[in-house]
């Protein structure tokens, strides 16, 4: 895997290429006057809702779930070391709609987060991702 990087102006807006041509744009979002994209720290956020958004639409296929509605929201909480600020904790919230079992959208969940996710699984031992599951408005689980 390939990606690359170019800076696109005077400032800090960087366009970011896979091997493919598909490309996403970064930018400095603490320059908040003319920002025209997501800092590479929201697009780590993006990166863990996308990997196990992909891993648990593909389990809710396989389990013949019908899923009408999909969508996550994913918060980070950043601690200070030295001059950088990682992630300590991300919060991953699954919002799903449709004729959908709530034990199998949970399972789908855990399954995504303890085996198949890559991205989260990258970011092992060092940050806490956590996930949370709703069916129809109600919360999965404990």
């Amino acid at each position: 895997m390939k990606i690359t990087l170019n800076r696109i102006n005077d400032d800090y807006l960087f366009e970011c290429k896979n091997s493919i041509g598909n490309t996403i744009l970064l930018d400095n979002i603490s320059q908040s006057e003319g920002t025209k994209a997501v800092s590479p720290m929201e697009s780590l956020l993006m990166a863990v809702a996308g990997c196990s958004g992909i891993d648990m639409v593909s389990i809710m296929k396989k389990q013949r779930q019908e899923l009408t509605s999909f969508s996550a929201e994913v918060e980070g909480e950043r601690i200070q070391m030295d001059e950088a600020k990682p992630f300590k904790n991300i919060m991953v919230k699954f919002f799903l709609e449709g004729k959908i079992d709530p034990k199998k959208a949970q399972k789908a969940a855990e399954l995504s987060f303890e085996k198949y996710c890559s991205v989260s699984k990258t970011l092992e031992p060092n940050v806490t991702v956590s996930y949370g599951v709703f069916v129809n408005g109600e919360k999965v689980g404990v």
